[in-house]
């Protein structure tokens, strides 16, 4: 079986509730949920400034070509492993995650020497990634606009793993039925929400929020916290971080200058 068919496959299954129309002649059909590709290419000090100009100019014009955009392209400011990049990529498909790869080299533009620089001085020391379907509630990723866009904003990563895949889709459930709306209600402004389909550490979700700067994070966060609507969804069964939440991750992320989030 080919790469493209096994991911088509494996992957469809996890985000049918959201390419499905919704029912009835009168209501607008439903967004198709996109698919999110996080990376971390972990570097060496002496890396930075090199990989930085090569996706500014090279990589990052090459995956708009593949139709893939807008990227987010961020560094640690708050977390381990620095220097760090994190690379985020949305897909409309899943098929666009099959191939992107081999549009990306079907590119006569993209055959850059930093595709062949030689083991004893690589362009990076190794990547991570995880794939994520995005959530119904906020099935297509939210561009930040106004002064969320602006050169102080700053981003919160934020993964919570469950302990089995039941206490995983209820804290799912549990942000799809009102927890987002919460959030927007107090500051706490999404870019997007996915459940992680591969990675480590599953079963878990990730979901990234910007501020327009590290004072509105302090300020908004402790909003959402004293919320009355919050204190009562987190004191409906099943809806405790004690039953669905095993651990949490966060990270402070700052845009590059070249970041299209």
């Amino acid at each position: 079986m080919n790469r493209r068919r096994f991911l088509t496959t494996s992957f469809s299954a996890a985000g049918a509730s959201a390419l499905a129309a919704q029912a009835g002649a009168q209501t607008p059909a439903k967004a198709a949920a996109e698919y999110y590709e996080l990376r971390q290419y972990h570097l060496r000090v002496t890396m930075r400034q090199r990989f930085s100009d090569h996706f500014k100019d090279e990589a990052l014009p090459a995956y708009n070509r593949a139709g893939i955009g807008p990227i987010g392209v961020f560094t640690v400011a708050v977390g381990p492993d620095s220097p760090t990049f994190w690379v985020l990529l949305p897909h409309k498909s899943i098929q666009s995650v099959a191939v992107v790869d081999a549009r990306l080299q079907a590119d006569a533009q993209y055959r850059m020497p930093f595709l062949r620089l030689p083991s004893t001085d690589p362009g990076y020391v190794r990547i991570d990634s995880q794939l994520m379907v995005a959530f119904d509630g906020i099935p297509v990723l939210e561009k930040p606009s106004g002064a969320l866009a602006g050169p102080s904003r700053v981003f919160e990563l934020r993964t919570y793993e469950s302990h089995n895949k039941a206490a995983h889709r209820k804290k799912t459930e549990m942000f799809n039925k009102g927890e987002i709306d919460i959030f927007r209600r107090t500051g706490l402004q999404p870019v997007f929400f996915g459940s992680n389909i591969i990675g480590t550490r599953l079963p878990s979700l990730t979901y990234l929020l910007v501020f327009e700067d590290m004072a509105a994070r302090e300020k908004n966060w402790p909003q959402f916290v004293n919320h009355p609507d919050w204190k009562t969804l987190v004191a409906m069964p099943g809806y405790s971080d004690a039953e669905i939440v095993s651990n949490t991750h966060s990270f402070i992320l700052r845009p590059t200058g070249y970041s299209q989030i």
